[in-house]
């Protein structure tokens, strides 16, 4: 089976085995609030994984060997195997095999259940080492939600409001690398703007965000929200001619400017011992316009 949808209450969503990927949110009285996969960026909320963001020439290097390895790693692209569906959720499961060695030579289990409940959506990510060896490893969530939320309403109108203030610089992208700089936030107070303006020069990354949570709205509109736990870092990104905003949950980011050195040094991963696992939780909810 390709796909698998399951509802409960006034939610239903689906799930792809192909990249193990969220393809359809929906709340009752508020549509479809997750994006469909346009020309602009065919994608709906692909899992990022072994690594977020980009490699220095897109090349991994560990153990005196070098290894071709894309941008949000190879997660995605692959079709996941499905452990369990049921009426209101799924689980699948992705592990290494001669495909996967050959762009990350580490044994891995990557796992994510899907569950529907009474408040929400619940994902749950869980990477397992099998391996002898420490495994390093970047994981990240990247669903896009339609922008504007509503017809008729600007994009301009929308806001994410922050749990917690974010008075913190951020850091921008340069050819896919995070440059050195940082720069003014654009959050006054736990408040960012939207505006398609703020995308102009790629994502915006924030490093050790303090927030576990953003509610995501605006007059007339449904309310989303969307909080995390386990992740240490956030994105911010849409692109010109796409109604979607992504807020992506992540643990590591793209390579800084100037580091081409062995993966495991490289800034930003979890280092995962043998036997071991690391689990991270992302919850969407969502409620018509008040």
């Amino acid at each position: 089976m390709d796909a698998h949808r399951f509802a409960h209450g006034p939610f239903t969503a689906a799930v792809s085995a192909q990249g193990a990927e969220l393809t359809s949110f929906v709340r009752e009285h508020c549509g479809e609030l997750l994006w469909q996969a346009g020309p602009v960026w065919p994608q709906h909320a692909p899992i990022l994984f072994p690594i977020v963001g980009q490699l220095a020439r897109d090349t991994l290097r560990t153990g005196g060997g070098a290894y071709p390895m894309g941008r949000h790693g190879f997660a995605r692209r692959r079709r996941f195997a499905w452990l369990e569906q049921s009426p209101t959720g799924c689980s699948l499961e992705l592990s290494d095999d001669p495909e996967t060695r050959a762009q990350y030579p580490f044994a891995f289990r990557l796992r994510l259940a899907y569950a529907l409940g009474d408040d929400g959506l619940t994902v749950t990510v869980e990477i397992e080492n099998p391996g002898p060896r420490t495994l390093p490893a970047s994981v990240g969530m990247h669903p896009a939600f339609r922008w504007p939320l509503a017809k008729g309403v600007a994009q301009s109108a929308h806001t994410l409001t922050f749990s917690t203030a974010e008075p913190a610089p951020i850091y921008r992208l340069a050819d896919g690398l995070l440059k050195s700089e940082t720069f003014a936030s654009p959050i006054v107070g736990r408040t960012l703007a939207l505006d398609e303006s703020l995308f102009t020069a790629d994502a915006i990354v924030m490093r050790d965000v303090a927030s576990r949570a953003v509610r995501y709205d605006a007059p007339g509109t449904p309310v989303l929200d969307v909080s995390w736990a386990g992740f240490r870092d956030l994105g911010l990104w849409s692109k010109a001619g796409g109604d979607f905003l992504c807020i992506e949950p992540w643990y590591g980011y793209a390579s800084p400017e100037g580091f081409d050195g062995p993966f495991e040094t490289k800034p930003g991963l979890m280092h995962i011992a043998s036997g071991a696992s690391e689990r991270f939780t992302l919850h969407i909810t969502a409620a018509p316009a008040p």
